[in-house]
């Protein structure tokens, strides 16, 4: 037989309506920031050169790789010197470990010239 549940056990105690309360806001909380957590949308200039730095092997290669491309991009050539670009991720690498703070695209910009 079924029996109604009295008034008493209705009723949530305050630790209760405190987690109920938090996980309420830790829902919205989340849905309202997931997309900004969650963006693979990055610029250029939000790189340093410590962020390059920090990679490793092949991950830094494509990353100065992708430097080299994208100024390349920007001047508008289409013919590039494969020693000059060896030289010039050399020369970055040296100019990026001495100021780590600095942009990665100002500084290969500054060794393409």
């Amino acid at each position: 037989m079924y029996w109604p549940a009295d008034e008493r056990q209705m009723q949530l105690s305050s630790a209760a309506k405190t987690l109920v309360l938090f996980s309420a806001l830790s829902m919205s909380f989340l849905v309202a920031c997931a997309p900004s957590l969650f963006a693979q949308d990055r610029t250029v200039a939000q790189y340093s050169c410590k962020d390059v730095m920090r990679e490793s092997g092949p991950d830094r290669d494509v990353a100065i790789a992708f430097l080299h491309g994208f100024l390349l991009g920007n001047s508008g050539a289409d013919k590039f010197n494969v020693d000059d670009l060896r030289r010039q991720s050399d020369q970055f690498v040296e100019a990026c470990l001495e100021k780590p703070g600095s942009k990665a695209i100002d500084v290969m910009s500054t060794v393409k010239k």
